[in-house]
């Protein structure tokens, strides 16, 4: 292949790419609108329900946080829901990689990503920098809409139906509700004593004025991807 050649192949392959991946975003960014409405209209539900059940401030809140995040507190529970902005590739090894769908057209492994962490709400109302989230959920998207989800309880096998599964509200439905479901299960544990029995005078201070001392549900514990 002459320079000439090489530079129209080169071009070629970087236009192809290109245009894969913008659709990949785009489909990304579709999903992740389908899935604020999902969230709002959930807000509403699950209000309707337990509306005079408990007082009205630990009732569920959606809220957006800027064009790729927003969140969901229930009880003393915040889901943050982030899509990432670029578009990924998996690892040779992934099993995405080995199944007839992808082997077929490879371009189909480049997926946008949404991904759903677990924070305690009160980390983010008072301000607390040092606690820690877990993520429990991910999404990807890929060029033909089709998706897989990966996380803690999600159901079926990782990428068993990758090649069928095209993403609709009631699939986000049903992925937010067992991110949920899993969150509010997950309990807070009292941290290990030796981790906690020397605390300096700046933590005291941070914690008197905004309780600053870093917490997480599992801080101190292994975090496996069995845990419940």
């Amino acid at each position: 292949m002459n320079t000439k050649e090489y530079r129209a192949s080169l071009l070629e392959a970087y236009v192809i790419k290109s245009t894969v991946k913008q659709q990949v975003f785009n489909n990304t960014a579709e999903s992740f609108l389908i899935l604020k409405k999902v969230l709002k209209q959930l807000e509403k539900d699950y209000i309707k329900v337990l509306k005079g059940q408990i007082p009205d401030t630990n009732l569920p809140q959606y809220q957006e946080r800027g064009p790729f995040e927003m969140e969901f507190r229930i009880g003393g529970d915040l889901l943050l829901f982030s899509m990432h902005s670029n578009v990924f590739e998996f690892d040779n090894r992934h099993p995405v990689n080995k199944i007839p769908y992808v082997l077929d057209d490879p371009l189909r492994s480049y997926c946008g990503m949404i991904m759903i962490y677990n924070f305690l709400a009160d980390s983010f109302r008072y301000n607390r920098m040092n606690d820690l989230g877990y993520l429990v959920a991910r999404i990807f998207i890929n060029k033909d809409k089709h998706f897989f989800v990966e996380g803690k309880r999600q159901s079926g096998e990782l990428v068993k139906d990758f090649a069928v599964d095209t993403i609709s509200p009631g699939i986000l439905r049903e992925i937010v509700e067992t991110a949920i479901e899993y969150s509010i299960s997950f309990d807070l544990l009292v941290p290990p004593y030796e981790q906690i029995k020397i605390a300096t005078v700046d933590q005291m201070q941070e914690k008197i004025s905004h309780s600053k001392i870093a917490t997480g549900k599992r801080i101190g514990f292994t975090f496996r991807t069995d845990d419940v």
